[in-house]
């Protein structure tokens, strides 16, 4: 296992992303040949969670989803160093907490909430695993766009959770918030869409059909890049950032 060398993230910084799949192996071709991931198991007995790493340090889980009731999605985690105080502060501003904190063998701790509007993110409370151990690269997390029905709610609800990791002076936000109805239908749940950097948006959306997954949106221009919103070829989105 690649040995990850990140500094612990500050609280409210997404600090990880893992995607649930029906087919691991699937995942495993898709995401190696679209970002040029090799892969580490998390533990040497595992077959239900692998690693995606560039040059040896890990960037992404890909984490088969057993449960075919559960959604096919890529989730963003929020850094914190107690998951389960900010789980009651979540709650006292009006979120709800949708899996408790748990722990992950020594990994770390994660739980899964939600907030006014529905859209759902993890929390990531570190021990071994801190995270990405690059990120901003070509292939690698680069931003999230939360696409809710109510942005003024939302600066609210994460500004006053995570406010120096937003507004702080050292802030350096890796993730917006804009309406649904900017890029999705007006009955999308609200949600939060990770992006990943690419070298060229549109020979990325070339390789995403090649390799079987389909685009929801075409290239367009946002406030932080050229950007391209897709599925992997288990249905899970994602967006292609070109910057």
């Amino acid at each position: 296992m690649a040995e990850n060398r990140a500094s612990v993230y500050a609280e409210g910084v997404p600090c990880w992303v893992d995607a649930q799949l029906p087919d691991l192996a699937a995942g495993r071709r898709f995401y190696g040949e679209l970002f040029g991931w090799t892969f580490d198991e998390v533990t040497p007995a595992s077959e239900s969670t692998v690693w995606g790493c560039k040059d040896g340090s890990p960037v992404a889980g890909l984490t088969y989803k057993a449960d075919g009731r559960m959604p096919t999605v890529w989730t963003l985690y929020f850094a914190t160093p107690d998951a389960q105080r900010l789980c009651g502060r979540i709650i006292a501003v009006g979120g709800q907490v949708v899996t408790p904190p748990e722990p992950v063998g020594d990994l770390g701790t994660a739980a899964l909430a939600a907030d006014p509007d529905g859209a759902v993110f993890g929390l990531w409370q570190t021990r071994r695993h801190r995270g990405f151990g690059r990120r901003h690269e070509t292939g690698t997390f680069v931003w999230a766009e939360l696409y809710t029905r109510d942005t003024e709610a939302a600066n609210a609800f994460y500004g006053g959770l995570f406010h120096d990791a937003l507004f702080g002076p050292d802030a350096e936000p890796d993730f917006g918030r804009a309406p649904v109805s900017d890029v999705f239908p007006a009955e999308m749940p609200p949600h939060f869409l990770v992006h990943f950097r690419v070298a060229d948006c549109a020979a990325a959306l070339g390789a995403v059909q090649r390799l079987g997954g389909r685009v929801q949106a075409p290239v367009f221009e946002a406030s932080y890049g050229r950007v391209a919103v897709v599925t992997d070829n288990q249905g899970a989105s994602f967006a292609l950032l070109e910057r």
